[in-house]
């Protein structure tokens, strides 16, 4: 299984819900990718000094590039939606790309309406649990 994070699920870790940290640990003891897109991360980082629960997780997720090809790629996810969050595209399409690596792919999100349309788009099928 492979389980994608967005911000609501990064913010969720830093203030310490036991639900989600508890849901991390045993992805983690069940050897599930865990993947976080490199814009999410931006998102929510501000004092790594003071963020050890998101540093501490972070350091056991597979971070995602936003290189020039995948912006590109967010872009034209939102022309094509008619949305505008570049970094909920960059999420969507993590999760297409999990989906052709694995059978299930779980996204922990507190945006999953917006992300439902984006995934939509991309003809991909994930789980979408909110946070």
């Amino acid at each position: 299984m492979t389980i994608v994070l967005d911000a609501g699920a990064l913010i969720a870790i830093d203030r310490g819900r036991r639900d989600l940290l508890s849901r991390l640990q045993n992805a983690f003891a069940n050897s599930d990718r865990i993947r976080v897109p490199a814009g999410v991360i931006g998102q929510v980082w501000r004092d790594g000094g003071r963020q050890t629960l998101l540093s501490r997780a972070l350091n056991r997720c597979e971070e995602i590039p936003l290189d020039g090809r995948t912006a590109r790629s967010a872009g034209q996810l939102c022309g094509r939606t008619g949305t505008r969050d570049v970094i909920d595209a960059s999420v969507a399409l993590a999760v297409g790309d999990s989906r052709r690596r694995d059978s299930e792919v779980v996204l922990l999100t507190s945006d999953a309406n917006d992300l439902r349309t984006l995934i939509s788009a991309l003809n991909a099928v994930a789980r979408v649990v909110e946070v």
